[in-house]
Order: structure tokens, then sequence, then C-alpha cells
């Protein structure tokens, strides 16, 4: 399926499903490849920053403002063809939104007040002393 059609769908579904289509396409593409652990972790990221109101009231507002997540920065013709991934990333989508609907001290937390995140290959100027930790390939930050 291609990004642009998950993206339109999203649109047209319940604010839920919608938030979750959002959340899966944000993990499978910024961290498919990635540990389990960080794959959760990408997604703490994008709900915490909807708590903070960053980018957005929901989901897909948060995860769509501009060059803040591959969603913003994949070409819309890209195609999600492992399944596999794609089906790993829905279920974390839905674990990470019901975690993250418990009360705050009843959450699994992987990077505690990690906002950001970026490759390890990387060092943004933001990034400075602001590390949370580390989970494969990628660096998790709070910022603000």
């Amino acid at each position: 399926m291609k990004l642009s059609a998950l993206l339109w769908m999203a649109s047209v579904l319940p604010s839920h499903l919608a938030d979750q289509t959002c959340l899966a396409t944000t993990v499978y593409l910024e961290a498919r490849s990635e540990p389990t652990i960080g794959q959760y972790a990408v997604a703490e990221v994008a709900l915490r920053r909807r708590d903070r109101g960053m980018g957005g009231k929901n989901v897909c507002d948060v995860v769509s403002a501009p060059r803040q997540f591959a969603i913003t920065t994949t070409p819309k013709d890209f195609e999600v063809t492992d399944l596999v991934s794609w089906s790993k990333a829905w279920k974390i989508a839905g674990d990470s939104m019901n975690n993250w609907s418990l009360p705050k001290s009843e959450r699994l937390v992987y990077v505690p007040q990690a906002d950001h995140f970026a490759t390890v290959a990387v060092s943004p100027s933001w990034s400075a002393s602001r590390i949370v930790r580390k989970i494969g390939d990628h660096a998790f930050y709070a910022v603000n």
C-alpha cells in the first residue's frame, strides 16, 4: 500500500483508528528495522508530543507536523511492502495508545521525558547533553 493511501485512510477513519494508523505508519517508517523496544520508544515520543500539544491535538496532526517525523519527509508514493513489519507496527501503535491512556503512574515508559529522537549517525544542534537513552540506531532526547 502506498503512503498516500494510508494517509488518506487515516483522514476518513474514526479518530481512534486514524491515530493508530498514523502512529503505526510512523513506527513503520522510522523504526521498522529497530528492536521492538525502540519501536515502542518512537511511539512514546509521538504520544508525549500529542499530550504536550507539540504539533497538534491528535496523533495524526503531531506526526504530520512539517519535518518532524518521516511521514512528512518520505515520498507519498513510498510503498509499504513488508507486511510482517507493518503488522508489528500496527500492534505496537495500538499497545502504545492503550498504555498511554492509563494514568501516568501506571504507564510503561521506555524513554522518560523524551520528545525527540534521531539516528545516532547525526548530532542535531539541539541534542547536546539532553540524551535520555540510546536504543538500536536511535538516540532519544528530552528537549522541551
